[in-house]
């Protein structure tokens, strides 16, 4: 179970790896600026534009105790409380049915992380083609199973899931008869460390549960998700938005246009590159074996003189004798006079 399908489009080892843009809080509050996102992402050259899809107190509680408090280290702390920034990043509901409407008439799919019942309730009466779990939900058995009784793809990233997580999220979309689905190596930091990021996971993922595998990429720059599709990630996230001046909560780890297409471009550069394992001459380089060496005869030789280190030369280009034969034939006899820039060949020589 290396391949499916989200929708009509095949995601898996021998197809293009699939390029999710992340919306996330970026629309930052306004309709006009979230449809923008999706005609930009497809301009880009993105697969599918991710929501989110929840309400804050779906997420946590409305209170300001202790344990609802952002820390001083965390990157969202000027919002005080988890509902504060909750509340302030979520999407309005209202919005999912034009946004899906407006990606199906431009040709790009927008699916969404649902973050309760409810959420995946209102997606399905749209119809989206596949679900995404969050990191932070891969611990949520009911959520996961609700997603995988969809019958539609499932994708979930690995953020903050150990090894024995996955196995149980893995144990439930199997249980649940789903088999369409792909985890996503991720490090739940913003922005990601480079050091934590541990790119050797993904084939270990693909191989380890005969799944689709990739990367849902918080580091900054395209590099870290360029590397991951050499290392065989087929499916690739990253947090979009139009320009990095939008007030968001993800600005700061997002990236602009250029930047997205330039990943997309990059992707698919390395996905040409990476190729089969082939020891030919490719039809590029057979245009430049006259850089190979061969023998060629470097100073006047008349016939019956023998071939010598001072008149016989391994130079470029490689039309005449393969310099594997330089000792074999010194000291022969050449059969007729030859010239500087002459070829040696087998033929020269009695």
């Amino acid at each position: 179970m290396n391949e499916f399908k989200i929708e009509t489009q095949p995601v898996g080892d021998k197809h293009p790896c699939y390029i999710i843009a992340e919306m996330s809080a970026n629309h930052n509050g306004s309709f006009e600026k979230a449809i923008e996102i999706i005609h930009a992402a497809k301009s880009c050259g993105a697969d599918a534009v991710k929501l989110q899809t929840y309400r804050a107190d779906a997420i946590t509680l409305n209170s300001t105790k202790e344990d609802f408090l952002l820390p001083a280290d965390n990157p969202w702390e000027s919002h005080n409380s988890l509902y504060a920034l909750y509340e302030k990043a979520a999407m309005p509901w209202e919005w999912h049915r034009d946004l899906i409407e407006e990606g199906k008439n431009i040709g790009i799919h927008i699916f969404s992380s649902p973050f309760d019942h409810t959420a995946i309730d209102l997606l399905e009466d749209l119809d989206v083609p596949a679900y995404k779990i969050a990191s932070p939900e891969i611990t949520d058995i009911p959520l996961i199973k609700r997603a995988a009784q969809t019958g539609k793809p499932v994708i979930l990233s690995t953020g903050l899931a150990e090894l024995e997580d996955i196995d149980l999220a893995v144990e439930t979309l199997n249980d649940a008869g789903c088999s369409d689905y792909a985890f996503l190596k991720c490090t739940t930091a913003y922005p990601a460390p480079a050091a934590e990021i541990n790119l050797r996971t993904i084939p270990d993922l693909a191989q380890r549960y005969n799944c689709v595998a990739g990367i849902s990429d918080h580091t900054l720059g395209v590099g870290v998700s360029i590397a991951a599709v050499a290392l065989g990630a087929r499916m690739i996230e990253k947090h979009f938005i139009l320009s990095k001046e939008d007030e968001s909560v993800d600005a700061f780890f997002s990236l602009d246009p250029k930047e997205f297409k330039e990943l997309v471009d990059e992707v698919r550069t390395v996905e040409e590159a990476i190729g089969n394992i082939d020891y030919s001459l490719t039809p590029s380089a057979r245009k430049n074996e006259l850089a190979r060496r061969s023998l060629y005869v470097a100073q006047e030789i008349k016939a019956g003189t023998p071939l010598t280190t001072h008149n016989i030369k391994s130079v470029r280009p490689s039309y005449g004798l393969h310099p594997k034969e330089f000792e074999n034939v010194l000291g022969k006899i050449v059969n007729k006079d030859l010239e500087p820039g002459d070829r040696l060949t087998l033929d020269d020589i009695e």
